[in-house]
């Protein structure tokens, strides 16, 4: 198997990913909505919030996908990623009461749980031998400070140095700071110091407070999710950014949150994957919610794509959209499906029916029926090596 690395602000991209794009998209005859898009790319014109929503209005999916599947091929070839990871989901005791959260419990209910250390660890154990990443969110706990956060992450590398720490969105990080008395940067500090590797960037949903306002009152501000992310990217912690589409936005919020995180990416470099993902139906906490259908959902992340051209990935997230829906996205504009994942809480609650139960010969072979390359990747898009099934030994024959 062939290996090789990367600058983590690269994460594999090519650098000359757009004369590559230009030479490829020049050629090709499009509609005339499209091509007034095109011909804005070929100038080296950002695009703006109208360009967006007219791409959400472009009638023809299929041509909107093909765009955004040439944008992909430029930056990565045939390579699509995933990796190794585990999710431990450490806590669903929560301060808040988010109106689209099913994983969320108060700290009286009677299924209401708190990993401690030891139990942390102890389930980290089960798949030690097989993962090199471990991802962990959860509610905010009344009384876990980022002391307790530090200890975790400090055993977690004495323990299996081998395994990368994604944990903690912006909401998390927020409430560790106001718990501990401490600034954002000198709570993001001392948890790298610990060993945090990076930030999953979850939580951004909608950055519109009129939105946030509705569906998840009390968590941060739009502002403040960007402030903490560009802190986390000045001291070396590199971060995914997520958007939760489906509640109550419109196409324009959209666009508006996809430009919000393409601006500060280009500030920091820090951003590494974007990862779009539609709200699951539940009529009983959410009932006003627009849920997404598979075209939609091929939509936004063919969108998602043409925007974000200063964040490398765009993540099909199977946890969220399923196997089939991850496959068909990498024809647009994804190149990513995230990893084995092995157990996972908050989507699976909220109604996901993803298998948990995949190996890395699974996601190879999901990767590969999409016409891609299969490449397993570490957290921070760094190291890589292309992907080869171990072939099953032939049985002799019996005489």
């Amino acid at each position: 198997m062939s290996s090789w690395k990367s600058a983590v602000v690269d994460a594999d991209r090519n650098k000359d990913w757009l004369p590559r794009l230009k030479t490829s998209i020049q050629s090709i005859q499009w509609s005339d909505s499209i091509q007034i898009i095109v011909d804005k790319i070929l100038s080296d014109e950002e695009l703006t919030v109208e360009d967006g929503c007219n791409l959400f209005d472009t009638s023809s999916l299929s041509e909107l996908g093909h765009l955004a599947n040439q944008h992909k091929v430029a930056m990565f070839g045939n390579n699509a990623y995933f990796n190794s990871n585990v999710h431990i989901n450490q806590t669903n005791i929560c301060v808040l009461a988010c109106k689209f959260c099913a994983f969320r419990r108060g700290a009286k209910a009677a299924d209401a749980y708190a990993l401690s250390i030891d139990s942390y660890l102890s389930e980290l154990e089960k798949f030690s031998s097989i993962v090199n990443e471990v991802h962990s969110v959860g509610g905010l706990h009344p009384e876990w400070d980022v002391d307790h956060y530090c200890s975790l992450f400090r055993r977690i590398k004495e323990e299996h140095p081998h395994i990368s720490i994604k944990a903690l969105t912006a909401v998390e990080i927020k409430h560790l700071s106001q718990v501990s008395n401490l600034s954002i940067r000198e709570t993001l500090q001392r948890l790298h110091d610990a060993g945090l590797t990076s930030l999953p960037g979850g939580g951004a949903e909608i950055l519109d407070d009129n939105v946030r306002k509705v569906i998840c009152n009390g968590k941060e501000s739009s502002q403040e999710y960007l402030d903490i992310h560009e802190t986390a990217h000045s001291i070396g912690l590199p971060s995914n950014c997520t958007m939760l589409f489906g509640t109550i936005e419109t196409a324009k919020q959209r666009v508006e949150h996809m430009i919000q995180l393409r601006d500060l990416a280009k500030r920091t470099n820090g951003f590494q994957c974007f990862v779009p993902y539609p709200f699951l139906p539940d009529s009983t906490r959410l009932p006003m919610a627009q849920l997404s259908t598979g075209q939609e959902i091929l939509r936004v992340i063919a969108v998602s794509r043409i925007m974000l051209h200063s964040i490398p990935h765009i993540k099909a997230y199977r946890m969220n959209i399923g196997d089939s829906m991850a496959e068909l996205a990498l024809q647009y504009g994804a190149d990513d499906i995230d990893g084995t994942v092995k157990q996972e809480s908050i989507m699976h609650l909220a109604g996901s029916k993803a298998p948990l139960d995949h190996g890395v010969n699974q996601l190879a072979k999901l990767v590969t029926r999409s016409g891609n390359t299969p490449i397993k990747r570490n957290t921070t898009y760094s190291e890589f090596e292309e992907f080869v099934p171990a072939k099953k030994p032939r049985r002799l024959p019996v005489i």
